[in-house]
């Protein structure tokens, strides 16, 4: 069975010869740089190369911003672009990028796909993500109270760059799964509301959501921390996946599956112990293994390889 048509049973709880051998994040620059120290060739450095040089399932990404290359940089991170509507008026001329679309690249995932019998996904800003990235981490928390016009005209905005993408994409190659970056909770649960998530988040998810399904497309919603009862309201508005379930945040994926049982979950395999060695590993895995036998889930690491994580030899990793 190739690793489309496993990844696709899997996810929708069907049988299938195996459990994809995937890494969902991309890898952390500072581990890549670890990795080319201790051997990796110089030439494989995109994330789909490095799944091949450890022997993993191809899956080929391709991220959607809404920012083109000529918009201001932040000071920091989590710094301010924009403080009022007139800044962002005035920001529109390097927002929603056209150009993001690339026939030819398209074209070449979907080559690419075809060859390798991998999995082509894309991610795309979401309804949380995208205003923070504007109004900075702070002010984007105070913007619910203080600018509530302005944060559902951008709202609106991008989800009518997120549907004309989709149309766009879909008209060269279909991806099997859409992300949603939305980072909406931490170690504590969701950073919002559900009276906020209703007025300022939900009502675009309900026009995003379908327009997924019509081309037969997975969504899924990337947050970290902990999403125990943020998943009730994604469901609510159609989400069918969330990723990546991080262990550190508390995250019980054995206890998600008993709440939801028709979820999509990728993820929760503890980054932490990965520099335990591969008994550790395997342990985790048997810690996962009763939620993979029920389906609808591919444990992959839960946030990106830490850079403390040595390149282990394919004798090792094999063991």
């Amino acid at each position: 069975m190739d690793i489309t048509v496993c990844f696709n049973n899997v996810m929708s709880f069907k049988p299938a010869d195996r459990i994809p051998a995937i890494e969902l994040a991309t890898y952390w620059d500072k581990t890549i740089e670890r990795w080319y120290k201790e051997g990796m060739p110089g030439d494989y450095k995109s994330d789909s190369q490095v799944h091949e040089y450890f022997g993993l399932d191809r899956m080929f990404r391709k991220r959607f911003r809404a920012t083109n290359a000529n918009c201001p940089k932040p000071e920091f991170h989590g710094a301010a672009l924009i403080k009022n509507t007139e800044d962002y008026h005035n920001l529109k001329t390097c927002l929603f990028p056209k150009e993001q679309i690339d026939k030819a690249e398209l074209e070449n995932y979907a080559m690419l796909r075809e060859k390798y019998q991998g999995v082509f996904w894309v991610q795309l800003d979401g309804f949380f993500w995208f205003p923070r990235v504007l109004f900075g981490i702070e002010a984007h928390m105070f913007a619910f109270y203080d600018n509530p016009e302005l944060m559902k005209e951008m709202n609106a905005d991008i989800l009518e760059y997120n549907l004309w993408l989709i149309e766009e994409i879909c008209k060269i190659c279909v991806p099997n799964f859409i992300m949603i970056s939305e980072d909406m909770s931490y170690n504590n649960g969701p950073m919002l509301s559900k009276k906020s998530f209703d007025e300022f988040i939900a009502p675009y998810y309900r026009r995003l959501i379908p327009h997924i399904k019509k081309h037969n497309i997975m969504p899924i919603v990337d947050s970290d921390g902990d999403v125990a009862e943020l998943i009730c309201w994604l469901e609510d508005v159609g989400v069918e996946g969330i990723a990546p379930l991080e262990r550190m945040a508390g995250v019980d994926v054995a206890k998600i599956r008993q709440n939801h049982p028709s979820l999509r979950m990728i993820g929760a395999f503890d980054k932490t112990i990965m520099q335990k060695g591969c008994d550790a590993m395997r342990a985790e895995f048997e810690r996962l293994l009763p939620v993979m036998k029920k389906g609808g889930f591919i444990p992959s690491v839960d946030h990106q390889i830490p850079l403390s994580i040595r390149q282990l030899c394919k004798k090792d990793a094999m063991r």
